[in-house]
Protein backbone atom coordinates (compact mmCIF):
# COMPACT_ATOMS: atom_id res chain seq x y z
CA UNK A 1 0.00 0.00 0.00
CA UNK A 2 1.30 3.74 -0.98
CA UNK A 3 2.81 4.99 2.49
CA UNK A 4 0.61 7.48 4.19
CA UNK A 5 2.10 11.10 4.75
CA UNK A 6 -0.69 11.68 7.05
CA UNK A 7 -0.24 9.57 9.54
CA UNK A 8 3.36 10.49 9.54
CA UNK A 9 2.99 14.06 10.23
CA UNK A 10 -0.29 13.02 12.71
CA UNK A 11 -2.78 15.33 10.60
CA UNK A 12 -5.59 14.57 8.78
CA UNK A 13 -6.55 14.26 5.21
CA UNK A 14 -8.29 17.65 5.47
CA UNK A 15 -5.58 19.45 7.35
CA UNK A 16 -4.55 22.79 5.76
CA UNK A 17 -1.12 24.26 4.71
CA UNK A 18 -0.94 26.35 8.06
CA UNK A 19 -1.56 22.49 9.75
CA UNK A 20 0.98 20.47 8.05
CA UNK A 21 3.41 23.19 8.58
CA UNK A 22 3.01 23.70 12.37
CA UNK A 23 2.92 19.42 12.71
CA UNK A 24 6.33 19.59 10.48
CA UNK A 25 7.78 21.78 12.82
CA UNK A 26 6.95 20.57 16.08
CA UNK A 27 8.09 16.75 15.12
CA UNK A 28 11.24 18.23 13.58
CA UNK A 29 12.28 19.94 16.62
CA UNK A 30 11.90 16.63 18.83
CA UNK A 31 13.44 14.13 16.18
CA UNK A 32 16.14 16.36 14.84
CA UNK A 33 19.29 14.19 15.04
CA UNK A 34 20.89 17.19 16.87
CA UNK A 35 18.29 16.48 19.62
CA UNK A 36 17.71 12.97 19.28
CA UNK A 37 20.21 11.08 17.37
CA UNK A 38 18.67 7.76 17.89
CA UNK A 39 15.52 8.90 16.23
CA UNK A 40 17.12 9.95 12.60
CA UNK A 41 14.95 7.38 10.41
CA UNK A 42 12.38 8.52 11.78
CA UNK A 43 12.77 12.36 11.31
CA UNK A 44 13.97 11.44 7.42
CA UNK A 45 10.02 10.11 7.35
CA UNK A 46 8.76 13.15 8.65
CA UNK A 47 10.43 15.42 6.43
CA UNK A 48 10.12 13.70 3.41
CA UNK A 49 5.83 13.38 4.35
CA UNK A 50 5.86 17.43 4.50
CA UNK A 51 8.21 17.94 1.12
CA UNK A 52 5.30 15.77 -0.11
CA UNK A 53 2.08 17.25 1.44
CA UNK A 54 3.36 20.95 0.63
CA UNK A 55 3.40 20.82 -2.46
CA UNK A 56 0.20 20.96 -4.41
CA UNK A 57 0.96 18.15 -6.85
CA UNK A 58 2.19 15.53 -4.85
CA UNK A 59 -0.81 16.46 -2.41
CA UNK A 60 -2.94 15.64 -5.09
CA UNK A 61 -1.49 12.06 -6.10
CA UNK A 62 -1.76 10.96 -2.35
CA UNK A 63 -5.12 11.69 -2.40
CA UNK A 64 -5.85 9.66 -5.43
CA UNK A 65 -4.06 6.98 -3.59
CA UNK A 66 -0.80 7.10 -5.70
CA UNK A 67 2.80 7.82 -4.33
CA UNK A 68 5.12 10.49 -5.99
CA UNK A 69 7.62 9.40 -4.22
CA UNK A 70 8.03 5.59 -5.51
CA UNK A 71 9.57 4.22 -8.20
CA UNK A 72 9.61 0.96 -9.68
CA UNK A 73 13.10 0.01 -9.12
CA UNK A 74 15.80 0.01 -12.16
CA UNK A 75 17.72 3.33 -11.53
CA UNK A 76 21.35 3.43 -13.27
CA UNK A 77 20.87 1.90 -16.24
CA UNK A 78 17.82 -0.10 -15.77
CA UNK A 79 17.05 -2.86 -13.31
CA UNK A 80 20.05 -4.21 -14.08
CA UNK A 81 21.88 -1.47 -12.73
CA UNK A 82 25.77 -1.13 -12.43
CA UNK A 83 26.53 -3.92 -14.85
CA UNK A 84 24.06 -5.95 -14.10
CA UNK A 85 25.29 -6.70 -10.77
CA UNK A 86 22.12 -7.47 -9.60
CA UNK A 87 21.08 -4.31 -8.05
CA UNK A 88 17.47 -2.24 -9.22
CA UNK A 89 19.07 0.62 -7.95
CA UNK A 90 20.99 2.99 -5.54
CA UNK A 91 18.79 2.30 -2.71
CA UNK A 92 19.33 -1.86 -3.62
CA UNK A 93 22.70 -0.78 -3.36
CA UNK A 94 22.20 0.72 0.31
CA UNK A 95 20.00 -1.94 1.31
CA UNK A 96 22.79 -4.22 0.22
CA UNK A 97 25.37 -2.32 2.31
CA UNK A 98 23.12 -1.99 5.36
CA UNK A 99 20.87 -4.71 5.70
CA UNK A 100 23.11 -7.41 7.61
CA UNK A 101 22.04 -5.46 11.04
CA UNK A 102 18.59 -5.44 10.49
CA UNK A 103 17.28 -6.99 7.11
CA UNK A 104 16.74 -4.03 5.29
CA UNK A 105 13.59 -2.45 5.43
CA UNK A 106 12.26 -2.26 1.87
CA UNK A 107 11.17 0.95 0.05
CA UNK A 108 7.31 -0.10 -0.26
CA UNK A 109 5.08 -0.49 -3.12
CA UNK A 110 4.88 2.54 -5.84
CA UNK A 111 1.56 4.44 -5.76
CA UNK A 112 -0.54 3.21 -8.84
CA UNK A 113 -1.51 6.44 -9.53
CA UNK A 114 0.94 8.07 -11.27
CA UNK A 115 1.47 11.63 -13.19
CA UNK A 116 1.47 11.86 -16.80
CA UNK A 117 4.13 12.32 -18.83
CA UNK A 118 4.80 15.57 -20.85
CA UNK A 119 4.08 15.99 -24.61
CA UNK A 120 5.76 17.35 -27.40
CA UNK A 121 4.40 18.27 -30.59
CA UNK A 122 5.40 21.12 -33.85
CA UNK A 123 3.85 23.45 -35.46
CA UNK A 124 4.67 25.49 -38.89
CA UNK A 125 4.33 29.06 -39.07
CA UNK A 126 5.24 31.73 -41.20
CA UNK A 127 6.46 34.94 -40.34
CA UNK A 128 2.85 36.74 -40.54
CA UNK A 129 1.64 34.08 -38.09
CA UNK A 130 4.17 34.49 -36.49
CA UNK A 131 3.45 38.56 -36.02
CA UNK A 132 -0.35 38.15 -35.93
CA UNK A 133 -0.91 35.61 -33.50
CA UNK A 134 -2.84 32.58 -34.37
CA UNK A 135 -5.21 30.08 -33.47
CA UNK A 136 -4.60 26.29 -34.66
CA UNK A 137 -6.18 23.03 -34.07
CA UNK A 138 -4.21 20.20 -33.72
CA UNK A 139 -4.52 16.56 -33.42
CA UNK A 140 -2.71 14.84 -30.74
CA UNK A 141 -2.33 10.86 -30.09
CA UNK A 142 -1.86 10.58 -26.17
CA UNK A 143 -3.08 8.97 -23.55
CA UNK A 144 -6.74 9.66 -21.72
CA UNK A 145 -8.72 8.98 -19.32
CA UNK A 146 -10.49 5.60 -19.86
CA UNK A 147 -13.94 6.56 -19.86
CA UNK A 148 -15.18 2.98 -18.41
CA UNK A 149 -12.98 2.92 -15.30
CA UNK A 150 -12.89 6.25 -14.93
CA UNK A 151 -8.90 5.79 -14.03
CA UNK A 152 -9.70 2.90 -11.35
CA UNK A 153 -8.08 -0.09 -13.82
CA UNK A 154 -11.13 -2.22 -12.76
CA UNK A 155 -14.25 -3.32 -13.48
CA UNK A 156 -17.59 -3.02 -11.97
CA UNK A 157 -17.43 -4.45 -8.49
CA UNK A 158 -13.71 -5.45 -8.43
CA UNK A 159 -11.43 -3.25 -6.44
CA UNK A 160 -7.39 -4.00 -5.78
CA UNK A 161 -5.98 -6.48 -3.34
CA UNK A 162 -3.02 -6.64 -1.34
CA UNK A 163 -0.49 -8.97 -4.23
CA UNK A 164 -0.01 -12.53 -2.37
CA UNK A 165 3.27 -12.83 -3.85
CA UNK A 166 5.10 -9.82 -2.33
CA UNK A 167 2.44 -9.52 0.76
CA UNK A 168 1.60 -6.01 -0.79
CA UNK A 169 5.13 -4.74 -0.20
CA UNK A 170 5.63 -4.10 -3.94
CA UNK A 171 9.45 -5.74 -4.06
CA UNK A 172 10.73 -9.20 -3.40
CA UNK A 173 13.82 -8.92 -1.06
CA UNK A 174 16.42 -11.65 -1.24
CA UNK A 175 18.83 -12.55 1.35
CA UNK A 176 22.22 -13.66 0.48
CA UNK A 177 25.41 -14.11 2.37
CA UNK A 178 28.79 -12.45 1.61
CA UNK A 179 31.94 -11.54 2.94
CA UNK A 180 30.66 -8.46 4.69
CA UNK A 181 27.29 -10.36 6.33
CA UNK A 182 24.27 -10.92 5.28
CA UNK A 183 23.45 -8.73 1.79
CA UNK A 184 19.89 -8.04 1.24
CA UNK A 185 18.68 -7.39 -1.94
CA UNK A 186 15.03 -6.16 -3.55
CA UNK A 187 13.97 -6.09 -6.78
CA UNK A 188 10.11 -5.15 -8.18
CA UNK A 189 7.44 -7.96 -7.71
CA UNK A 190 7.10 -9.25 -10.81
CA UNK A 191 3.37 -10.07 -10.45
CA UNK A 192 2.41 -6.39 -9.55
CA UNK A 193 5.23 -4.97 -10.98
CA UNK A 194 6.06 -2.93 -8.38
CA UNK A 195 2.26 -1.90 -7.11
CA UNK A 196 1.50 -4.06 -4.36
CA UNK A 197 -1.61 -4.90 -5.35
CA UNK A 198 -3.36 -6.70 -8.20
CA UNK A 199 -6.68 -6.37 -9.95
CA UNK A 200 -8.87 -9.48 -9.77
CA UNK A 201 -11.23 -8.31 -12.44
CA UNK A 202 -9.34 -5.55 -14.67
CA UNK A 203 -10.97 -3.03 -16.94
CA UNK A 204 -11.87 -4.71 -20.36
CA UNK A 205 -11.10 -0.97 -21.66
CA UNK A 206 -7.64 -0.62 -20.26
CA UNK A 207 -6.50 -3.97 -19.03
CA UNK A 208 -6.29 -2.16 -15.67
CA UNK A 209 -4.18 0.79 -16.71
CA UNK A 210 -6.84 3.41 -15.94
CA UNK A 211 -5.96 5.37 -19.30
CA UNK A 212 -6.22 4.20 -23.47
CA UNK A 213 -4.70 5.63 -26.31
CA UNK A 214 -6.80 8.13 -28.60
CA UNK A 215 -6.78 10.58 -30.86
CA UNK A 216 -8.14 14.14 -30.03
CA UNK A 217 -7.79 17.44 -31.02
CA UNK A 218 -6.78 20.51 -29.16
CA UNK A 219 -6.65 24.40 -29.61
CA UNK A 220 -3.36 26.17 -29.28
CA UNK A 221 -3.29 30.20 -29.11
CA UNK A 222 -0.36 31.02 -30.66
CA UNK A 223 0.32 34.88 -29.06
CA UNK A 224 2.01 37.66 -31.31
CA UNK A 225 5.46 37.75 -31.12
CA UNK A 226 6.76 34.19 -30.72
CA UNK A 227 9.41 33.26 -32.82
CA UNK A 228 11.43 29.69 -34.10
CA UNK A 229 12.21 27.58 -31.52
CA UNK A 230 9.97 29.07 -28.46
CA UNK A 231 7.63 26.23 -26.66
CA UNK A 232 4.08 27.44 -25.55
CA UNK A 233 3.33 25.44 -22.41
CA UNK A 234 -0.46 24.35 -22.51
CA UNK A 235 -1.03 22.77 -18.90
CA UNK A 236 -2.98 19.74 -18.21
CA UNK A 237 -2.92 19.12 -21.51
CA UNK A 238 -0.11 16.29 -22.10
CA UNK A 239 -0.52 12.29 -21.11
CA UNK A 240 -2.83 11.35 -18.15
CA UNK A 241 -1.18 8.94 -16.08
CA UNK A 242 -1.27 5.74 -15.04
CA UNK A 243 -4.11 5.19 -13.06
CA UNK A 244 -5.76 8.06 -14.32
CA UNK A 245 -3.40 10.07 -12.10
CA UNK A 246 -2.38 14.08 -13.40
CA UNK A 247 -1.77 14.84 -16.64
CA UNK A 248 0.90 16.13 -17.88
CA UNK A 249 1.82 19.36 -20.11
CA UNK A 250 1.64 19.81 -23.72
CA UNK A 251 4.28 21.75 -24.92
CA UNK A 252 3.56 23.20 -28.55
CA UNK A 253 6.87 24.04 -30.27
CA UNK A 254 6.97 26.96 -33.14
CA UNK A 255 8.87 26.35 -36.84
CA UNK A 256 9.00 29.81 -37.95
CA UNK A 257 9.61 29.27 -42.18
CA UNK A 258 11.99 31.51 -44.01
CA UNK A 259 10.42 35.26 -45.43
CA UNK A 260 11.28 36.08 -48.91
CA UNK A 261 11.18 39.23 -48.55
CA UNK A 262 12.11 40.07 -44.46
CA UNK A 263 14.86 38.41 -42.61
CA UNK A 264 14.01 38.85 -38.65
CA UNK A 265 16.34 39.55 -36.16
CA UNK A 266 14.50 39.75 -32.65
CA UNK A 267 12.16 41.95 -32.91
CA UNK A 268 13.69 43.44 -36.01
CA UNK A 269 13.22 43.05 -39.72
CA UNK A 270 15.75 43.26 -42.31
CA UNK A 271 15.09 44.45 -45.77
CA UNK A 272 16.47 44.82 -49.11
CA UNK A 273 15.97 47.60 -51.68
CA UNK A 274 17.26 47.97 -55.24
CA UNK A 275 17.95 51.91 -55.96
CA UNK A 276 19.06 52.66 -59.43
CA UNK A 277 21.62 54.55 -59.37
CA UNK A 278 19.65 57.76 -60.72
CA UNK A 279 17.34 57.61 -58.14
CA UNK A 280 20.06 57.48 -55.60
CA UNK A 281 21.47 60.98 -56.32
CA UNK A 282 18.27 62.62 -57.80
CA UNK A 283 16.44 61.41 -54.91
CA UNK A 284 12.69 59.64 -54.88
CA UNK A 285 9.89 58.20 -53.07
CA UNK A 286 9.18 53.76 -53.40
CA UNK A 287 6.53 52.14 -51.86
CA UNK A 288 7.89 50.20 -49.02
CA UNK A 289 6.23 46.89 -48.27
CA UNK A 290 5.36 45.98 -44.61
CA UNK A 291 3.94 43.14 -42.71
CA UNK A 292 0.53 45.94 -42.38
CA UNK A 293 0.76 47.03 -45.87
CA UNK A 294 2.49 49.19 -48.25
CA UNK A 295 3.80 52.66 -46.98
CA UNK A 296 5.76 55.31 -49.26
CA UNK A 297 9.48 55.82 -48.37
CA UNK A 298 11.01 58.89 -48.89
CA UNK A 299 14.70 58.87 -50.57
CA UNK A 300 16.64 62.13 -50.34
CA UNK A 301 18.97 63.14 -53.07
CA UNK A 302 22.55 62.06 -52.82
CA UNK A 303 21.50 58.79 -50.96
CA UNK A 304 24.73 56.65 -50.49
CA UNK A 305 24.95 52.90 -51.08
CA UNK A 306 24.91 50.87 -47.48
CA UNK A 307 22.29 53.48 -46.55
CA UNK A 308 20.01 52.20 -43.97
CA UNK A 309 16.12 53.68 -43.15
CA UNK A 310 14.65 52.63 -39.78
CA UNK A 311 10.66 52.39 -39.96
CA UNK A 312 10.15 52.48 -35.95
CA UNK A 313 7.40 50.23 -34.76
CA UNK A 314 7.48 48.22 -37.91
CA UNK A 315 8.55 45.32 -36.84
CA UNK A 316 7.31 42.21 -34.78
CA UNK A 317 5.44 42.80 -31.85
CA UNK A 318 7.49 42.16 -28.48
CA UNK A 319 6.18 39.39 -26.39
CA UNK A 320 6.54 39.42 -22.76
CA UNK A 321 6.87 36.57 -20.01
CA UNK A 322 3.32 36.91 -19.40
CA UNK A 323 2.48 35.91 -22.85
CA UNK A 324 1.44 39.32 -24.15
CA UNK A 325 3.06 41.37 -26.21
CA UNK A 326 4.53 45.41 -25.19
CA UNK A 327 5.20 47.41 -28.17
CA UNK A 328 6.70 46.46 -31.85
CA UNK A 329 10.44 46.30 -33.16
CA UNK A 330 11.50 47.89 -36.24
CA UNK A 331 12.08 47.02 -40.32
CA UNK A 332 15.27 48.68 -41.41
CA UNK A 333 15.39 49.20 -45.05
CA UNK A 334 18.93 48.23 -46.81
CA UNK A 335 19.46 50.54 -49.67
CA UNK A 336 21.42 48.47 -52.75
CA UNK A 337 22.60 51.15 -55.08
CA UNK A 338 22.19 49.51 -58.91
CA UNK A 339 25.03 50.81 -61.23
CA UNK A 340 24.29 49.81 -64.89
CA UNK A 341 26.39 47.01 -66.55
CA UNK A 342 25.40 47.80 -69.80
CA UNK A 343 24.85 51.20 -71.19
CA UNK A 344 23.63 52.73 -74.71
CA UNK A 345 25.49 55.15 -76.56
CA UNK A 346 23.27 58.13 -75.71
CA UNK A 347 23.37 57.32 -71.90
CA UNK A 348 27.29 56.81 -72.18
CA UNK A 349 27.40 60.34 -73.90
CA UNK A 350 25.06 61.65 -71.03
CA UNK A 351 27.21 59.94 -68.04
CA UNK A 352 30.50 61.24 -69.69
CA UNK A 353 28.81 64.67 -69.85
CA UNK A 354 27.64 64.77 -66.58
CA UNK A 355 31.61 63.13 -65.33
CA UNK A 356 33.00 66.48 -67.04
CA UNK A 357 30.78 69.11 -65.00
CA UNK A 358 31.49 67.41 -61.88
CA UNK A 359 35.30 67.23 -62.94
CA UNK A 360 35.54 63.63 -62.37
CA UNK A 361 36.63 62.04 -65.67
CA UNK A 362 39.97 60.52 -64.06
CA UNK A 363 39.78 60.11 -60.38
CA UNK A 364 43.24 60.50 -59.49
CA UNK A 365 43.02 58.05 -56.41
CA UNK A 366 40.23 54.87 -56.48
CA UNK A 367 37.83 55.67 -54.05
CA UNK A 368 39.15 58.69 -52.74
CA UNK A 369 38.92 62.34 -52.97
CA UNK A 370 41.98 64.41 -53.49
CA UNK A 371 42.21 65.82 -50.33
CA UNK A 372 41.15 62.41 -48.64
CA UNK A 373 42.89 60.11 -46.09
CA UNK A 374 45.38 58.58 -48.80
CA UNK A 375 45.78 61.80 -50.85
CA UNK A 376 47.17 63.79 -47.66
CA UNK A 377 49.55 60.44 -46.75
CA UNK A 378 51.07 61.14 -50.71
CA UNK A 379 51.00 64.67 -50.49
CA UNK A 380 53.10 64.55 -46.88
CA UNK A 381 55.87 62.06 -48.61
CA UNK A 382 56.69 64.09 -51.46
CA UNK A 383 57.17 67.27 -49.46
Amino acid sequence: MATDYYDILGVSREADDAEIRRAYRKLARELHPDVNPDAAERFQQVKSAYEVLSDPEKRRIVDLGGDPNATAGGGFGGAGGFGGAGFGGLGDIMDAFFGAAGGGGGRGPRGRVQPGEDALIRIDLTLEECAAGVARELTVDTAVLCERCQGGGAEAGSHPVPCDTCGGRGEIQNVQRSFIGQVVTARPCPVCRGLGEIIPNPCQQCAGDGRVRARRTVTVQVPPGVGDGMRIRMAGQGEVGPGGGPAGNLYVEVTEAPHEYFERDGVDLHCHVGLPMTAAALGTTLRQRTLEGDEELHIDPGTQPGTVHTLRGKGMPRLRSSGRTDGRGDLLVHLDVAVPEKLDARQTELLRELAALRGEEQPEYAGQARNGLFGRRKAGRTR
